[in-house]
């Protein structure tokens, strides 16, 4: 089998080759088309990729390319982690935001929506040129924000195109690690769209565990969401949020401190990551060594805004989860890939067209919600309604962006001020127009998308 990696040259490519590695199944993927529009980061990753491969005799080729149409042709999947405009964009979308005293957030909020803008015209045409070079792949994305970019492309392919993110299924396993449980044996009721989400129950051998977790200090103290939310919070909502909830239950909380630390995520990864592309060719044979030093700096300040420190300067470790084999969003992908070529039934969370799971939203709207997938393609499983606050915030964020998505594709800035206006996280017509004109001026690729209205 062939998988194409749209952004090859990134930093997540090594977590999807070293998850294809490990995978013995057959069929497999032998061959692995590396697309990227640079070649100095092609270079450097092809570095890292051919020293991880070292100890695997049967490891899949490895083909790089800098043609699209060539790393398309053929594939049987394909895996797409792209950022139009680069972390200098990204930059740029945190900054507007925060000098209106707005989150300024990749995904969350009007950073999400700038990255959706001029993400969106770009992997739409992607979708098409999969339509025609490879008419039977799945392409699993996980192009931010995934549930915006899933939904954009499925006009196009259709059920063949979901999203993919880690943070509900590591959420899992960090819940089933302090609890001392075999994370395989547990099955979270979850229910949301990409990166607003609750995990409503926890079941193990058919008992829901949460009430257990949420009762007990000394094991919230040590997860994640309970450092992030609080374990009063936690008890009162009587559930777990996915933890980027925290920059809309804690929001004023969140804009304060990315603020006071002076370094926004963005500029603190444009430095490192710049660093270690002119740098990994020169380190030879310690390449992959180099790489995980960066990939471990990068990790210890995810988030560091909700967990007391600041990026660069973190002030929490990271739980440690119990299972070392786990392969984050890139296990997941393997999963979804087993799946289907080898009917290996499996139930995992994906963005996935609705089609009536979620009452109250459009059976097209993409969701991200428990799923089963086997050879007949995905399914997403039949899940209780959420509660008046949690469909609220939904349909609220789901119409911001369907209002981004429009704009994205027909260039109207009446569509783009809706999405910006409407936003709960930002909740004003004219800080939503400023933010417009803020990322036109300083995004030229938001201008171009724009520019015909």
């Amino acid at each position: 089998m062939k998988l194409c990696i749209l952004g090859g040259g990134g930093f997540r490519t090594p977590y999807v080759y070293q998850a294809l590695l490990r995978d013995q199944g057959s069929p497999r993927v032998e061959e692995v088309a590396l697309y990227d529009t640079s070649q100095d980061r092609l270079e450097g990753m092809m570095l890292v990729l051919s020293q991880l491969a070292r100890q695997f005799p049967d490891a899949p080729r490895l083909v790089p390319a800098t043609s699209l149409e060539e790393a398309l042709a053929g594939s049987d999947f394909i895996f797409a982690a792209v950022r139009i405009g680069g972390l200098a964009a990204r930059c740029c979308d945190e900054r507007v935001a925060l000098d209106l005293n707005v989150i300024g957030q990749e995904t969350t909020g009007p950073g999400g929506l700038a990255y959706a803008l001029r993400t969106v015209p770009f992997m739409v045409d992607i979708a098409h040129k999969v339509r025609d070079l490879a008419p039977n792949a799945y392409f699993l994305n996980f192009t931010n924000p995934a549930g915006i970019i899933t939904e954009a492309m499925q006009t196009v392919l259709g059920d063949r195109v979901l999203g993919i993110c880690d943070t509900p299924s590591g959420l899992g396993r960090r819940v089933a690690g302090v609890l001392g449980l075999d994370h395989t044996r547990v099955q979270m009721d979850y229910v949301g769209l990409n990166h607003l989400g609750w995990m409503r129950r926890v079941l193990h051998n058919g008992v829901d565990v949460l009430p257990q977790l949420l009762a007990d200090d000394e094991k919230l103290s040590v997860l994640e969401e309970g450092m992030v939310f609080g374990p009063e919070w936690l008890r009162t909502l009587n559930l777990i949020p996915n933890e980027y909830l925290y920059y809309y239950y804690f929001n004023r909380d969140a804009v304060r401190a990315i603020v006071d630390s002076g370094k926004t995520r963005g500029e603190f990864l444009l430095s490192t990551q710049d660093n270690f592309y002119r740098e990994v060719l020169s380190k030879g044979e310690g390449a992959v060594d180099y790489w995980r030093e960066t990939v471990t700096a990068r990790s210890a300040s995810y988030m560091a805004e909700a967990k007391g420190g600041e990026q660069g300067k973190p002030d929490h470790v990271d739980q440690v989860e119990t299972d070392p084999s786990h392969q984050g969003y890139a296990g997941v992908a393997l999963g979804v890939m087993a799946a289907i070529t080898r009917n290996e039934r499996s139930t995992m969370i994906l963005n996935v067209r609705n089609r009536g799971t979620v009452a109250g939203l459009p059976d097209d709207a993409v969701v991200e919600v428990p799923s089963t997938v086997d050879a007949n393609g995905v399914h997403p499983l039949t899940t209780s309604a959420p509660n008046l606050h949690q469909i609220g915030l939904m349909q609220q964020v789901k119409a911001v962006e369907r209002h981004a998505i429009a704009a994205a594709l027909t260039g109207d800035k009446n569509e783009a001020l809706q999405a910006f206006a409407l936003h709960p996280l930002v909740d004003s017509v004219t800080v939503g127009r400023q933010l417009l004109e803020g990322y036109i001026e300083r995004i030229p690729e938001i201008a171009g998308v724009l520019k015909s209205h």
